[in-house]
C-alpha cells in the first residue's frame, strides 16, 4: 500500500468532528483530562456527552495536561507508518505545554520529515487551520510548503468567544490578560479574543444576548464585503446560541465554509459551560 506524501496531524483541542477528520484524513493526538483521580483521554476514555453530564454534579474542577513527549513519539511513528512526512499543527504555545512536548516527542524519530507548527489558535480556530492544511496537501508533496502555508495563514485567524463566567480559565491557568476582569460583577459576560495566541479581553457586557450581539457586530463587520469566509461556530451546551450565530452569519457573509461544534472535554474544562464563540479567517 503506498504512502500519502504528507499527514497532517492535530490535537483534540481542534474540535473537529470525527466526520470532518475522516474526510480529510487528520490524524488526531488527544489531549488528557485530569479529573476525579483519572487521566482521561479526550473523546476517548470520555465523551462530550458525559463531560457535560457529570461536570454540575462534581465537586472537582477538572484539569488538563498535553500528553508526554513518549507518546507524541508513538503517535508519530505510527502516522508515519503510512505516511512520507508529517505536518503537525497543534494548540497555541502560549495556551498549553503540547508544542514542546511534541517537539521533543519529534527528536525520536531522527531524520523523519516534520514539521510542528504553533497555530497560535484553539478550538475551532485550530480546527479551521488542520483543515486549510488537510487541503493544501492534498495539492502539494512539499511538507515544508505546507507547514509554511499554515504559518502564514495562521496570522489571519481570528477566534473571539464569550464565557458565562471566567471561573474556569481561571483556575485552569489560562485566563491571560483576562484576569484583570476578574471580580466583575456577576451579570458580567466578558468577550474574549485571542491576540498573538493569548486571550485577551475585548469588552465586558452585562447581558448574555448583548454579548451575542457585540460578539456578532465585530464579526459581521469584520466578515463584510470579504470573499471566501471560513468560520466556525463553538459552543458548551448552548446549541441554541450556536445554531442563531451560524444562521447570522450565513445570512452576511455567506461562508464557504461554516463548521459548528461543542467544545470537547478538554476545553469544556477550561470554558466551562454556556461558552460560545468563532474562529474564522478569510481569504480575500
Amino acid at each position: 500500500m503506498s504512502k500519502v506524501k504528507v499527514a497532517i496531524v492535530t490535537d483534540s483541542t481542534a474540535n473537529l468532528t470525527p466526520e470532518t477528520l475522516a474526510r480529510h484524513n487528520i490524524y488526531v493526538i488527544p489531549q488528557i483530562l485530569n479529573w476525579e483521580g483519572r487521566s482521561l483521554l479526550d473523546q476517548i476514555d470520555i465523551t462530550t456527552e458525559e463531560f457535560y453530564e457529570r461536570l454540575p454534579r462534581s465537586s472537582d474542577l477538572p484539569k488538563t495536561s498535553q500528553p508526554a513527549p513518549g507518546q507524541f513519539t508513538e503517535h508519530f511513528r505510527k502516522v508515519a507508518e503510512g505516511a512520507e512526512s508529517i505536518v503537525a499543527v497543534f494548540v497555541s504555545s502560549d495556551l498549553s505545554g503540547t508544542i514542546q512536548s511534541a517537539h521533543l516527542g519529534a527528536e525520536a524519530l531522527g531524520d523523519y520529515p516534520i514539521e510542528i507548527v504553533d497555530s497560535r489558535s484553539v478550538s475551532l480556530g485550530l480546527g479551521l487551520l488542520a483543515l486549510a492544511a488537510a487541503k493544501y496537501a492534498a495539492e502539494n508533496d512539499d511538507y515544508k510548503a505546507v507547514a509554511e502555508y499554515v504559518r502564514a495563514l495562521a496570522p489571519r485567524m481570528r477566534v473571539l468567544f464569550v464565557v458565562d463566567t471566567l471561573e474556569y480559565l481561571h483556575k485552569g491557568g489560562r485566563i491571560g490578560g483576562a484576569k484583570r476582569l476578574l471580580g466583575s460583577v456577576l451579570s458580567i459576560k466578558p468577550v474574549l479574543h485571542l491576540d498573538d495566541g493569548k486571550i485577551e479581553p475585548l469588552a465586558s457586557i452585562r447581558t448574555k444576548n448583548k454579548a451575542i450581539r457585540h460578539m456578532l457586530d465585530l464579526v459581521l463587520g469584520e466578515m463584510k464585503d470579504k470573499r471566501r469566509v471560513h468560520a466556525g461556530v463553538i459552543h458548551a451546551r448552548a446549541p441554541e446560541d450556536a445554531a442563531y450565530i451560524a444562521q447570522q452569519v450565513r445570512d452576511v457573509a455567506h461562508p464557504d465554509e461554516l463548521l459548528v461544534n461543542e467544545l470537547t472535554p478538554v476545553i469544556g474544562a477550561n470554558g466551562g459551560p454556556g461558552f460560545w464563540g468563532m474562529g474564522y479567517y478569510t481569504e480575500v
